[in-house]
């Protein structure tokens, strides 16, 4: 049985972690001992004292040298990821002592990319020191992201969590829905187009059960249509893009906001047809009860100081 976990932060050393990552990138008790400054018996011992305080066998010795077990690759991975946020700790108090720069992790959905970029671009102007890390995913991971203290604030939907009670949301930008294709596509010169006329056109999508996909399939079951079975499914832009620019015939849909930054790019045509539906509006969320950083109360407040339009600007 796995210690607890009073037992194992207790008893767990930050060299130790230093110890495994060192282990796992060279194979070498040896060569990681160098790494991190022990010698080849006191490595060896500090291996053992890290099994012993997770209960657990890390690696095994093979003819290639030491290879971590199922185990040892997960405490591994998460040794890497405290790793990661000391240094990301530290970077952030060097800009707090220096009284500018500091860190910032934002969450974005593909959908708000622009208007994520908009004010990040406006606050960098006046934070030129200062760090970001942002990343791109669905709503459901965003939150999860969020909830391990990896993001500062998301730009997503609450809707999709089992406990949106947990967030502080507002909304911030009603979502239009626009059909994209690649310029080529059969139907771009057309005036005017109906959903039937791609009733049967191979559609890239996001997953069921996702905000967009349900608008989709709203808008077929109002046309009295099917929903396509050949999808296509991704949450990734640039996958979407790429599948768009290989197959003239491909079709998706995108938000207006980033399928006009496509097409002005001219990677992408706007296909002439008039959807009905309206996605959930975008939200800027971060969690409840969580202090919030000055840098992340600043681009709160340049995000929020920007007026939209009235059509596009609620609070929930």
């Amino acid at each position: 049985m796995l210690p607890s976990l009073s037992s194992i932060t207790s008893r767990l050393h930050l060299k130790q972690l230093r110890l495994l990552i060192a282990l796992a990138d060279h194979g070498s008790l040896l060569r990681a001992a160098e790494q991190v400054a022990l010698t080849q018996p006191g490595a060896s011992k500090a291996l053992q004292e890290i099994e012993l305080t997770l209960g657990a066998q890390l690696f095994v010795r093979t003819n290639r040298g030491l290879e971590p077990t199922d185990l040892g690759h997960c405490v591994i991975r998460y040794a890497r990821l405290i790793h990661t946020d000391l240094a990301h700790l530290r970077e952030e108090m060097i800009g707090i002592m220096q009284g500018h720069g500091g860190r910032l992790a934002l969450g974005v959905i593909m959908g708000a990319v622009p208007l994520l970029t908009d004010a990040l671009s406006r606050l960098l102007e006046k934070r030129p020191a200062l760090s970001v890390e942002i990343v791109e995913d669905t709503s459901a991971r965003l939150l999860h992201l969020l909830d391990q203290g990896r993001l500062d604030m998301a730009i997503c939907r609450t809707s999709i969590s089992q406990r949106p009670y947990l967030y502080d949301s507002v909304n911030i930008h009603n979502e239009q829905l626009a059909v994209v294709a690649n310029v080529n596509h059969p139907m771009a010169a057309q005036p005017q187009l109906q959903l039937a006329d791609l009733a049967e056109s191979r559609w890239v999508v996001y997953s069921a059960n996702m905000p967009m996909r349900l608008s989709l399939e709203r808008e077929f079951h109002e046309a009295d249509l099917r929903f396509p079975l050949h999808l296509l499914e991704t949450t990734s832009a640039f996958t979407t893009l790429s599948l768009l620019q290989k197959n003239p015939l491909f079709v998706a849909l995108m938000s207006v906001d980033v399928a006009q930054f496509c097409t002005g790019f001219g990677m992408t045509c706007i296909l002439p047809l008039q959807l009905q539906s309206r996605s959930e509006p975008y939200q800027l969320v971060t969690r409840r009860d969580t202090p919030l950083s000055p840098v992340a109360q600043l681009f709160i407040k340049e995000f929020t100081e920007v007026p939209l339009p009235e059509s596009d600007a609620t609070e929930q």
